[in-house]
């Protein structure tokens, strides 16, 4: 593995990555690697998103313009895994999945870079790092009861529809989680320990107000939780205000961890938040590490925004190599 050379390797399999790899193919950037955690691409969508469910390639409302040869249009989880499916088969993308990448350092003596992961050392020019925004997330500092902990979650993985779930918190994540599973027939609760939202962007707020004011889902405003326990499988939790409530499911989105360790053994320095720092070409403070996708947004990130990130980084490499960036016949999901 040590032994070849790669042009460009792109960490993530989301659309960042799958978009990445797609303009840089399109490209001739030359030798090219996917590398993905889990056993397939886009596993948000494979995990997260229901049978037939719609995928938007615009966020909430928000309307960008594709900037690159990769088109998107909306479409469904099945139409979406297709399309992604279809781009990396017809432009024979080396990929690796079920990989972990520990660590990216250069190497002084060559100037590559060096990718550790759990199979070896992958060698590279460049590299883009396309990963979750997410590391590890928040929890309570109450005990959470290990005889409960399968209806005790930290992400939408094992959730269904017709359950009475309770959401805690009270920032972007939280709110996508309560209206996103309100629209699969749940009974959702979202509770926030304080009396108003200061975390949320204008979309997320105006979608909850208009969910709770059709009774889509309730809000609890300034209250806390003091405790759970297990009531015949199920949660029991009692809230500071006296009152105590039996849900089959709760969900904590109280914030996390960007995967700053991670970022920071790849030489990307970090900012207060400990968001990558990076420039207008998303090129980091590391010479030859990129970051798109999920990692690069503050917030409410999209398909399209994702798919322009590719865009983009591919061009500067492109620019650094001295050759004019151009389009190719741009793909599209449109059929």
């Amino acid at each position: 593995m040590k032994d070849k050379i790669y042009d460009i390797v792109i960490i993530g399999g989301g659309p960042g990555g799958v978009g990445s790899a797609i303009e840089a193919s399109a490209h001739n950037i030359g030798e090219i690697l996917l590398i993905e955690k889990t056993e397939n691409h886009s596993n948000t969508i494979r995990k997260f998103y229901k049978d037939n469910k719609r995928v938007d390639k615009d966020y909430k409302g928000q309307v960008t313009t594709l900037q690159g040869n990769v088109e998107f249009f909306d479409g469904t989880k099945e139409t979406t895994l297709d399309y992604f499916n279809d781009l990396l088969d017809t432009e024979k993308i080396d990929s690796i999945f079920n990989t972990e990448v520990e660590k990216i350092i250069r190497n002084k003596q060559t100037d590559l870079l060096e990718i550790h992961t759990s199979k070896g050392i992958i060698q590279t020019k460049n590299t883009i790092i396309a990963i979750g925004k997410m590391g590890k997330p928040n929890k309570p500092d109450y005990k959470l009861p290990p005889s409960i902990k399968t209806q005790i979650n930290f992400n939408l993985d094992k959730c269904s529809s017709n359950e009475k779930i309770l959401i805690v918190g009270g920032g972007n994540s939280a709110a996508e989680y309560a209206y996103d599973l309100a629209d699969l027939n749940n009974n959702i609760t979202l509770v926030y320990r304080k009396a108003e939202f200061s975390r949320l962007n204008e979309t997320n707020e105006n979608i909850l107000k208009k969910y709770a004011g059709e009774e889509r889902l309730r809000l609890r405003m300034n209250t806390d939780i003091i405790s759970l326990e297990n009531e015949d499988g199920k949660v029991r939790v009692e809230f500071n205000d006296g009152y105590s409530v039996v849900y089959d499911r709760i969900i904590y989105a109280i914030g996390g961890t960007t995967p700053v360790d991670f970022l920071k053994s790849c030489g990307v320095e970090v900012n207060e938040d400990e968001e990558p720092i990076f420039d207008e070409h998303h090129e980091t403070s590391a010479k030859d590490i990129y970051v798109a996708g999920d990692i690069a947004f503050k917030s409410g990130g999209s398909i399209a925004i994702a798919l322009n990130h590719g865009y983009h980084i591919v061009n500067n490499i492109q620019r650094k190599r001295g050759k004019i960036f151009s389009y190719t016949d741009k793909f599209s999901n449109s059929n």
